[in-house]
């Protein structure tokens, strides 16, 4: 019986880890695990037992992109076939991207191309110091379209002009310096720094923390006009009134844990 392509455990404390296992041709995509993990995310994010969602990978490497013989396919697609595929791709970083859990990824080697952009649509990123990051698509003649509104997003214009045009290899410090990394860390303090982050993750309020994300997408690069004034104002308003805000202001007055610590 062949290995499963990805492997899902939940603690008891909330936290899962979503984990790619195709270690043999380094964690690459082909249609068959971008379906999984679409699938994989989804569920998590619906799992009401499920507080944060660490995506990690077995081998050397996190993800090495797109898998060959899968591209050999997509090469004898038609274009509507190949928009057909990209988009089962694009749907994958849009669900990562957009997860209402909060999400790490466990960087502990080689992230490329579509490997970048899994970190990219996570919260945070936390990279063992020899991990290597590329933007290679241009070599091959392609270029990193699903992905480069997270990649962007992630490391700006100006950083994306280069690697995305030169294809270079970088290193873990640069990855942080360029904000795609959260933390660079020794590959043996991966396990620790990641407790620590979700950790701090389990101490907010679950509905708090996904109203913080949708918070962030709603404000980034709008101008600040009233609209903007009017609808952060309309979200915390919300927010106090909720169960969860009560709860939490409650616990805070009364120098105790709120409800959702420890469950």
């Amino acid at each position: 019986m062949s290995e499963p392509l990805t492997t899902v455990d939940v603690a008891s404390d909330g936290v899962a880890h979503l984990t790619m296992n195709r270690p043999d041709v380094h964690n690459a995509f082909d249609d068959v695990l971008i379906a999984e993990l679409t699938e994989r995310l989804r569920q998590l994010d619906h799992d009401a037992q499920v507080r944060v969602v660490v995506l990690a990978a077995n081998g050397k490497s996190f993800s090495a992109g797109a898998d060959l013989n899968w591209m050999k396919r997509m090469a004898r697609y038609s274009e509507a076939e190949n928009l057909r595929d990209a988009m089962h791709l694009a749907g994958l970083m849009y669900t990562l991207d957009r997860m209402r859990k909060p999400t790490i990824a466990r960087v502990q080697g080689a992230a490329f191309g579509g490997g970048v952009g899994l970190v990219a649509c996570c919260d945070m990123a936390v990279a063992a110091r020899e991990a290597q990051f590329c933007l290679s698509e241009v070599r091959l003649g392609l270029i990193p379209a699903v992905i480069s509104p997270y990649v962007v997003q992630a490391i700006g214009a100006r950083a994306a002009r280069r690697y995305f045009l030169t294809a270079e290899r970088f290193d873990a410090a640069e990855a942080h310096h360029l904000g795609l990394v959260s933390k660079m860390v020794e590959a043996d303090q991966l396990d620790e720094t990641v407790t620590t982050l979700t950790g701090h993750l389990l101490k907010g309020g679950p509905h708090a923390i996904a109203a913080a994300k949708d918070l962030i997408a709603a404000v980034n690069d709008r101008p600040i006009e009233m609209p903007v004034v009017e609808d952060t104002a309309r979200r915390i308003a919300q927010q106090r009134a909720s169960v969860e805000g009560r709860e939490g202001v409650a616990a805070f007055l009364e120098k105790r844990a709120a409800a959702w610590i420890g469950r």
